[in-house]
């Protein structure tokens, strides 16, 4: 029954075999990325639009029309009607009363500002691609960055069980004591005091690590019952700050805009022709007629005065503007964070080598106070300080360790590095 119960306790770790390429693949499947996969698919389709336009337009068309007087059908050239009046059996093609049906057909022979919107549309389409990659790069490091502060949470949850472990043994040796009277009831009160601390400490650890869980949970739809051991497996590479590169590929695109809208300006030659065919009763005798005729023609347009136009090119150029700004703004940004960050690092380094020096030291001091807290040579409080010290101390080296992975993953988004370079894990 005992391993029974063991069993089903254990069921979720057992359960979990995560690694962080699995979740990685759940974050390409989850609707987060297929958020970003819709925005490059609207930018490929935009593309598609703008190409159209150099396609032909066929539209197909039936008309009735009445009118008060007869109206020709068919124009006639005067030698044939003046046949056709002579011979009162020859139906003249002029009705009251004419039935069409046709087609007709256009085509830009020459538009420039089409082939010109074509690579602009096509330099924004390379720009949410960018911004995919760049938005899974973050959410990775996300990951990344929560599975860190996940471990230091848990790292902190096992010294304070260890602190409780060792304050339970050091209880039983003060009950003793004080059943028989050699101290006083309060020593006893002080150390069950600092045991319920460490179970509101421990249950603060869990409320944060339901928030650390959550964050990872949201972004894969993968639920951590415990973290994935990590270790670091290359630094960061500084570039060009290729986060920015969809920002670099909209002010191509801006550009090309500005481009296209002074294009329109040029003279355009564009294709037309059509097909009728006609049906009615002349009028003459009432018999019926039916006529058909085509044409194909090409027509050499040239913009004399649009306001619109100007407007438009205006405006573009402000787009432009903006875009180079928000560039020069976010490198200047980008520039101070990278400098605070590896500054960090080097800090956060030193930190810990003085952390775990300074623990290895409280640790030798915690078994001296305790054989003196035993042999009455240290008073409760005293002990109890010891006791925290370690604690203390580890939870900080713990909390740089997470540190130090947030940094190094914010340095990779910066530098829009491939995080599953620079990581390595395997599970617990």
């Amino acid at each position: 029954m005992l391993k029974k119960i063991l069993f089903l306790l254990l069921l979720p770790l057992l359960l979990q075999a995560y690694t962080m390429n699995e979740l990685f693949s759940a974050l390409d499947k989850h609707s987060q990325t297929k958020a970003d996969e819709m925005l490059v698919f609207k930018s490929e389709t935009s593309v598609d639009l703008v190409l159209s336009k150099l396609y032909p337009t066929i539209n197909l068309f039936a008309s009735y029309d009445s009118y008060l007087n007869p109206v020709g059908v068919i124009a006639i050239p005067p030698n044939e009607l003046l046949q056709m009046v002579k011979d009162i059996s020859v139906a003249q093609p002029f009705s009251s009363d004419i039935t069409r049906f046709g087609a007709k057909v256009t085509m830009p022979i020459f538009v420039k500002s089409i082939y010109t919107l074509v690579d602009s549309a096509k330099a924004l389409h390379k720009s949410n691609q960018a911004q995919k990659r760049i938005n899974t790069i973050k959410n990775e490091a996300l990951i990344v960055g929560s599975n860190a502060n996940f471990i230091y949470l848990e790292a902190l949850k096992r010294s304070l069980n260890i602190k409780e472990k060792s304050l339970l043994e050091t209880k039983k040796s003060v009950q003793l004591k004080v059943d028989n009277g050699r101290l006083m009831a309060s020593a006893l009160y002080k150390i069950d005091d600092s045991l319920n601390q460490i179970s509101i400490a421990k249950n603060s650890i869990d409320i944060q690590a339901k928030t650390t869980i959550s964050t990872i949970e949201s972004l894969t739809g993968i639920v951590l019952f415990k973290p994935i051991n990590m270790q670091r497996k290359a630094k960061f590479s500084e570039n060009n700050f290729n986060s920015l590169e969809p920002l670099k590929e909209k002010i191509g695109a801006n550009i090309l805009n500005i481009k296209a809208q002074k294009e329109k300006l040029y003279p355009s030659l564009t294709l037309h022709g059509s097909y009728t065919y006609s049906q009615a009763e002349a009028y003459n005798n009432n018999k019926n007629i039916a006529e058909e005729y085509s044409n194909i023609g090409l027509i050499l347009g040239m913009p004399f005065f649009d306001k619109s136009k100007y407007e438009n090119i205006s405006l573009a150029k402000v787009k432009l503007k903006s875009s180079q700004i928000a560039l020069e703004k976010s490198i200047d940004i980008l520039k101070a964070k990278s400098r605070m960050l590896q500054s960090s690092l080097v800090l956060l380094d030193n930190s810990q080598t003085l952390y775990e020096k300074s623990i290895q030291n409280k640790k030798k001091l915690l078994v001296i106070a305790k054989a003196n807290f035993k042999s009455g040579r240290l008073s409760t409080e005293e002990y109890l300080r010891y006791e925290d010290d370690v604690v203390a101390e580890e939870a900080n080296l713990y909390k740089t360790e997470a540190l130090k992975w947030q940094a190094n993953m914010q340095l990779a988004v910066i530098y829009a590095n491939k995080i599953e370079e620079m990581v390595k894990w395997v599970n617990l």
